[in-house]
């Protein structure tokens, strides 16, 4: 039972952060672009874990993330393939990697 709230609640806030994903090439400001759709789940602006984990200072790959941010994950995250052209994400990759723990 817990499964299937956790599948309708994904889908209802992967369809409600679609609807407010800026179309491809209308912004292109990484920190924006990130508390539009990522801030949800990751908290403090991807410096603490929230719904999602925390994102500064991770060892993943760039690709990695490129196809997490594409493809989602199961159960775990959406996917914004098509809410996000390839120069929105690179720069939500790049506002990932700029991410310090302390943002002061």
């Amino acid at each position: 039972m817990a499964a299937a709230y956790a599948v309708v609640f994904l889908l209802h806030v992967s369809t409600a952060m679609a609807q407010q994903a800026p179309a491809a090439g209308e912004n292109l400001n990484g920190e924006t672009l990130f508390a539009t759709t990522c801030g949800w789940c990751h908290a403090d602006g991807g410096r603490e874990a929230g719904k999602g984990p925390k994102l500064a200072n991770s060892q993943r790959s760039d690709e990695f993330i490129v196809q997490r941010i594409k493809h989602g994950k199961q159960g775990a995250m959406p996917a914004f393939e098509n809410a996000y052209n390839d120069a929105q994400i690179a720069e939500i990759i790049k506002y990932i990697r700029d991410l310090k723990d302390d943002p002061g």
